[in-house]
């Protein structure tokens, strides 16, 4: 499937975006030191969509990641690790990704809405729904940073 340039602009302005129920931090399947979580988004306009969350305290990283599951990622935050865009421009630790149809989600910016480090998930997230405009109905569950970096 592609998703229009005009597809996508209309996903982000949509504030019919919700997530319905608590969300928990579970392990890896992979068994790496980092937990996930995936939550539904529903919308009026019935958007196949899905975030994903990743935190790896071991790393010092952390992103959510709103995947539509025709296409794949159309829009995320990174904060932790650098990343490089096509033009070979190195992006700082913390970046977005927002979904064109000239780059799909290659091309990533140094956003000024996201206050919060990694080592606040809750925050960050706060941050990213209210950017996102995606409503969540419920609680971010606690990640224990702490006891996984082993301090």
């Amino acid at each position: 499937m592609t998703l229009s340039q005009q597809e996508f602009d209309a996903i982000p302005s949509d504030d019919t975006k919700r997530i319905v129920g608590d969300i928990e931090w579970r392990d890896d399947e992979d068994h790496s030191p980092a937990r996930e979580f995936r939550a539904e988004v529903a919308s009026e306009a019935g958007y196949p969509l899905f975030v994903n969350g990743r935190c790896n305290p071991k790393a010092g990283t952390l992103s959510y990641t709103l995947v539509h599951r025709g296409v794949g990622r159309i829009y995320g935050l990174d904060l932790g690790a650098e990343h490089h865009n096509p033009d070979r421009s190195r992006i700082g630790e913390k970046h977005k990704h927002r979904w064109t149809e000239a780059w799909r989600d290659k091309q990533a910016y140094v956003p000024k809405d996201i206050t919060a480090p990694w080592t606040e998930p809750s925050a960050v997230w706060s941050q990213f729904c209210a950017e996102s405009r995606i409503v969540h109905d419920g609680r971010m569950g606690a990640l224990a940073l702490q006891k996984d970096l082993d301090i």
